[in-house]
């Protein structure tokens, strides 16, 4: 090693000296060894060493509290997959343990959410089942993450976005369930910096200019705490912290609830750590003696945990300044898990006998994502984004039992989680005491009892399907109805079927249908069409999913059909563009695209013979086009050209979206079209006079259908009334 490498590796050793614990330092150095080895002479997009983003990964993983295999693999975890050694070559010369991470974070490393769907659902399966086998797997794949979002700076803005949206919806969600705070709220900060620059920046900002002086206030608070403790228990072993609450979690606030900087409470917050449960409670009384409280703005999460194991006393109060904070009493315990998550109880560490059934338990989540029987990815995603949920209410059974539901869950959602039984059999739901509808969304510390029968043949109804959140409700909904009402799923599935398809204008002859069906079905898997039908019918297959496909079928149909009729008796020739445009008559010739109006595939396009210039490709409604060619000046000039179906091409498009104006607009149109995995060229906002609001967004699209579906997603947005192509 070089004297650079030299004093890297002895940093990295420092930092397992102060974490303290009995590491295998020989394991780990070898580990650097074959690391700087491996990765001599590739270097990153910043032109730094590669070598120094395995070790920067390491460095996280120490702050963890991991074991010495951790560190070892997340030193080697990109040496498979960028260079020539294999997993055996690990195995050989670091040992099983090691292996099975660097092929576990290998595996998980490739997963790319610019593929198409399908792939994109395989490849969170694998992650999930790498999960399943070996938490340590993910834990490596967050630190790798994190580091990665640290030196974003040095790829290019599209990705950084891209990279960011699947920060948000995927990793900071994990890290959160995982309960490794600091993980969590970093890789969010980096990705909302990235994703809302002026957001972030003007959050900052107000952070800054209030910094010096809630500081002194919060450091006089925090004195006058200790000091009235110490008079009440002077006895009780404490330590007291101060928190600033994440840019990304007052940006929540602030962009998503339309608060205004100063009304949110919680951005300063003291925490008081103690050593018994007991001394937790009898702080927060001394706590409510000495500020006023702010009415319902306490929560007891020590008595009912969050999800992530996370236990404390939350309060809100005011001091006698009139600045709000809030004030979180936890004991030691409670606080190492708070900071580290289930690495707090690794049970791979010495000394740290984890109990088997209680990591079963925390896990249990990857299980529930796993037995989601629906193949679409979006399904996936969104089972992460919902179920992993940071926000969570908590509902009471009559029996007691607390009942812990994503924010927005409904009682379908409270009697899935009780039992599969329960849920089937329910007919009605009684809210403290009252009946209410079946999508009545659970507040935290209602008392809900589930109205069941035990009538024959009784089952869910379809329309539970748009009313449940969790993946689990749904996912037991589907099954029921997969099992039970085979021919009635055939019915309904058919019905929706032939609905959407004359809604979307696709009309196929008789006698081709059949076969066309068969064929769909052989493609997507299913023995049969019934099979097929069945599975739209329980809501296993979305019809949306494949409706692109079936799409792109009937144009290349149609533009089969159509060739015979423009095609005249004489052998035409016909010049092919890079563009996938066919002129006919022109023998290789320059196409190219007319900006006047901007023509994708899909639209009716028309050719004209420029002079000098080729053919220019023009929409037949363009401005520019004569309506009857035969009357136009010079009509020959005027040439048939179509679109070759064979190709798959990426066009750029500009669309205009009127907004009634409110903050975070431009952040909800990024966010929703990245959601689609569309590149984004340019977006900008502007105000108009009548105090609306005009975003311009420029996106990547495959055909007039892809640009539809954009315009749909963007369409859905709260507040858009008006969105339109544009020629630019």
């Amino acid at each position: 090693m070089n004297k650079q490498q030299t004093e890297h590796y002895n940093e990295l050793k420092a930092c397992m000296e102060k974490f303290g614990g009995n590491f295998d330092y020989d394991l780990v150095k070898r580990a650097f060894v074959r690391c700087v080895t491996a990765h001599e002479g590739q270097k990153r997009c910043s032109k730094e060493d590669y070598y120094i983003h395995p070790f920067n990964v390491a460095k996280i993983i120490v702050s963890l509290g991991l074991d010495s295999q951790s560190i070892a693999a997340s030193l080697l975890h990109d040496v498979v997959e960028d260079t020539d050694a294999t997993v055996e070559d690990i195995k050989n010369e670091f040992g099983a343990d090691v292996a099975l991470l660097v092929d576990g974070v290998t595996k998980i490393g490739k997963l790319n959410f610019s593929t198409k769907e399908q792939a994109q659902a395989e490849s969170l399966r694998k992650m999930l089942i790498a999960m399943g086998q070996d938490i340590r797997v993910i834990i490596i794949k967050l630190a790798d993450r994190l580091h990665n979002m640290r030196t974003i700076d040095a790829v290019p803005e599209q990705k950084q976005r891209d990279k960011s949206v699947e920060t948000l919806e995927i990793y900071a969600p994990i890290a959160h369930r995982l309960g490794i705070r600091p993980v969590k709220e970093e890789l969010e900060d980096l990705a909302i910096k990235h994703l809302d620059p002026v957001g972030y920046a003007e959050i900052e900002k107000s952070l800054s200019l209030r910094k010096q002086h809630r500081e002194q206030i919060l450091e006089e608070i925090k004195n006058r705490i200790a000091e009235r403790l110490k008079e009440e228990m002077p006895d009780v072993n404490m330590a007291f912290q101060g928190r600033v609450k994440s840019i990304h979690g007052i940006y929540r606030k602030m962009y998503f609830q339309s608060k205004d900087f100063d009304e949110i409470y919680d951005i300063y917050a003291i925490r008081i750590i103690t050593d018994t449960v007991a001394d937790c409670y009898n702080i927060l009384g001394i706590m409510h003696d000495m500020f006023r409280p702010i009415p319902n703005r306490f929560k007891d999460y020590i008595s009912t945990p969050k999800p992530n194991m996370y236990q404390s006393l939350h309060t809100t109060v005011i001091s006698r300044a009139g600045i709000p904070f809030e004030i979180q009493i936890r004991t030691f315990d409670m606080h190492h898990t708070a900071e580290f998550g289930i690495a707090a109880h690794w049970k791979y560490k010495e000394g740290i006998a984890d109990n088997d059934r209680k990591m079963e338990e925390r896990l249990a989540w990857i299980r529930q994502i796993l037995d989601n029987e629906a193949a679409d990815a979006t399904d996936i995603v969104r089972s992460i984004k919902v179920d992993l949920s940071q926000e969570d209410v908590f509902a009471v059974t009559p029996k007691g039992d607390v009942i812990n539901l994503p924010v927005g869950s409904t009682v379908v959602d409270f009697a899935f989680a009780i039992h599969s039984a329960v849920g089937t059999r329910m007919v009605g739901a009684k809210v403290d005491g009252k009946i209410v509808p079946i999508n009545h969304e659970i507040k935290t510390g209602e008392v809900i009892e589930i109205l069941t029968t035990n009538q024959a043949g009784h089952g869910p109804s379809r329309d539970w399907l748009n009313i449940a959140v969790t993946t689990q409700a749904k996912s037991k909904i589907r099954s029921w109805f997969k099992k039970e009402k085979r021919e009635e799923n055939i019915a309904a599935g058919k019905a929706d079927f032939e609905r959407e398809i004359r809604r979307s204008g696709i009309d196929l002859p008789d006698n081709e249908w059949e076969d066309y069906l068969e064929e769909l079905a052989k493609k997507l898997k299913f023995a049969s069409t019934d099979e097929f039908f069945a599975a739209i019918g329980y809501g296993g297959l979305t019809i949306s999913r494949i409706l692109p496909r079936i799409r792109e079928d009937f144009n290349k149909k149609a533009a089969a059909r159509k060739v015979p009729e423009i095609v005249p008796v004489t052998k035409s020739r016909v010049s092919k563009s890079s563009d996938g445009v066919i002129v006919e008559g022109i023998d290789n010739c320059l196409i190219k695209l007319s900006k006047c109006c901007a023509p994708l595939p899909g639209d009716d396009i028309i050719g004209f013979i420029t002079r000098g210039h080729g053919v220019s490709i023009h929409k037949r409604d363009c401005n520019n086009v004569p309506r009857n060619i035969a009357n136009a000046q010079e009509p020959d000039r005027w040439i048939n050209a179509y679109w070759d179906g064979s190709k798959s091409e990426s066009f750029t498009s500009t669309l205009q979206a009127m907004f009634i104006n409110r903050d975070g607009i431009v952040i909800d149109v990024m966010n929703a079209v990245n959601n689609m995995r569309v590149p984004i060229h340019s977006i900008s906002a502007r105000e108009t006079k009548s105090g609306n609001c005009i975003v311009i967004v420029s996106v990547s699209a495959e055909s007039v259908e892809h640009l539809k579906s954009i315009i749909s997603r963007i369409e859905k947005i709260p507040g858009a009334f008006h969105v339109e192509r544009i020629n630019q």
